[in-house]
């Protein structure tokens, strides 16, 4: 179809030349081919020209378009992460703030490390901090949080050390109520909380009540916070009632503590 038109074209082209040739030949049928063989071909031209046209101007538009949106892409990936780095900053910061606020309440000294990682086995309840005998941290050093006590420095590498949680079923910490002054022993259980064994039963412990470190086994300071009573069984023909204690330390989430130095010569005050 596009031969014919260009032979039709052509055709016309020479017959127009022919005719500017002869004067013999009327001028209407001049204007008779250019009416109908040029100026449709024209037409037809002109309109593809204007289609490519507004094709390229299309196209770079659009190509235009993808490069400004893949910058913005990036440009909200930098800021959603700048963004996350200043939250992380944030919640760091009070963690510290309530870091400080618990040393104003103390008189040991104390350390702070990171938690770098956790015990693997499922049958103990331990996790790995960055400090370690460099830093001057010995074994049954009492690991703390502003929330109440983390458990116990078991085992001291150069820059790293194990802390047993008191959660962990080898775990023990001599305690009382903070209410009554009603005294026993807070052992780890599994489930991730603790039982207060040897609580005699005829001992005033009520449900809610503070469950706190009586400085008496050598290992925490007096006054450190451990739970709340969660659960009460007493039975008249035992010599000690059965009570579950929920520890206050959230140990899934636990990212900095605080090692104290010298647990043996300071009390702390329990808020």
């Amino acid at each position: 179809m596009v031969t014919g038109v260009i032979v039709l074209v052509a055709a016309g082209i020479i017959f127009l030349s022919i005719t500017s040739r002869h004067t013999s030949i009327s001028s209407g049928v001049r204007r008779f081919a250019i009416a109908f063989v040029i100026s449709p071909f024209q037409s037809v031209v002109n309109d593809s020209v204007r289609s490519i046209k507004d094709f390229w101007r299309h196209y770079f538009f659009l190509v235009s378009a993808a490069k400004e949106n893949d910058d913005l892409k990036k440009a909200l990936s930098r800021a959603v992460e700048t963004n996350n780095q200043c939250r992380e900053t944030e919640l760091s910061n009070a963690r510290l703030r309530k870091f400080l606020n618990f040393q104003k309440t103390k008189a040991g000294r104390v350390l702070a490390a990171e938690v770098v990682g956790r015990d693997p086995s499922p049958w103990f309840k331990a996790i790995i901090v960055d400090k370690g005998k460099a830093d001057g941290i010995e074994r049954d050093f009492p690991v703390v949080v502003s929330d109440g006590i983390v458990g116990q420095v078991a085992e001291v590498a150069d820059h790293y050390s194990k802390v047993m949680l008191i959660i962990d079923r080898n775990s023990s910490v001599d305690a009382l109520v903070q209410r009554s002054r009603a005294r026993g022993i807070v052992k780890g259980e599994s489930a991730g909380q603790c039982a207060f064994e040897y609580v005699l039963s005829n001992d005033d412990i009520m449900t809610g009540d503070n469950v706190v470190s009586s400085g008496l086994d050598g290992v925490y300071p007096k006054g450190l916070r451990i739970g709340f009573v969660t659960g009460i069984v007493k039975n008249k023909s035992e010599i000690f009632q059965a009570t579950d204690v929920m520890p206050y330390v959230n140990f899934e989430k636990l990212e900095e503590v605080l090692i104290v130095l010298n647990p043996a010569r300071h009390d702390f005050v329990s808020e």
